[in-house]
């Protein structure tokens, strides 16, 4: 039976992978194709340094507390120590006097106290008033730490501005109460700026005091003030 002419063409069979390869590959070339392969990867390259994630902070690599209530972690990071502007080693001079077994000059090291000042002079005697010296007080090279004794000084008159464990201003000779100006009288101990200016206005205004005494009608003086003060000065 003869074939009919209204039939479509038969279909030409498909070309081989290899086949159209090898011709794309004649037609492109070679060395073409290993340059362009050599671009790709030197681009990729390039696009995947630039979109990389950055290193994590070292914040973030540290544990935290959850806020689902556990507990929290304890982290501990070291803290470089402070250099100290004082040698901690180096030696302090301190002399020791008034109610001490053994007064003289001592030697200690950076951090001793008033206390171990007094008991490296053998401790306090039985008349010592310790009340009037700051044992807590720390020690300063080349200083003097004295050390009163009962009845020597009232702790209730010693001002709260009085160095700790430094020796009180007390003159050396009786205050003429007469004759002495303010500035005079605040060197006496437990009188400060205010009692000063009111002995001076007292003398003024009701003549010289007749006795020591007559101390007790200043304002701001009472009778434990002026047993201090009874010893120290005149008329």
């Amino acid at each position: 039976m003869a074939e009919s002419s209204d039939l479509p063409p038969r279909p030409t069979p498909p070309r081989r992978v290899g086949d159209f390869a090898g011709a794309w590959l004649a037609w492109f070339g070679l060395g073409r194709l290993i340059v362009t392969a050599c671009c790709t990867l030197a681009v990729g390259a390039g696009a995947y340094w630039l979109v990389r994630s950055p290193a994590p902070s070292a914040e973030a690599v540290l544990p935290y507390a959850s806020a689902s209530g556990s507990s929290p972690v304890t982290v501990t990071l070291p803290v470089p120590s402070p250099v100290s502007a004082v040698d901690e080693g180096a030696i302090i001079v301190v002399h020791v006097a008034g109610a001490v077994r053994s007064p003289g000059v001592y030697e200690f090291g950076r951090g001793d106290r008033v206390h171990d000042a007094v008991a490296a002079a053998g401790g306090a005697s039985t008349d010592a008033l310790l009340e009037g010296v700051n044992l807590a007080s720390p020690l300063l090279d080349g200083a003097r730490i004295y050390v009163p004794s009962v009845g020597e000084l009232d702790p209730a008159t010693i001002p709260s501005g009085v160095p700790a464990g430094g020796d009180l201003d007390v003159p050396s000779s009786p205050l003429d109460i007469n004759r002495a100006t303010a500035e005079q009288f605040e060197s006496l101990p437990g009188v400060g700026p205010a009692t000063a200016s009111a002995i001076v206005e007292d003398r003024t205004r009701n003549g010289p005091f007749a006795s020591v005494d007559d101390l007790d009608r200043v304002p701001g003086i009472g009778p434990a003030k002026l047993a201090v003060l009874r010893d120290l000065v005149s008329v």
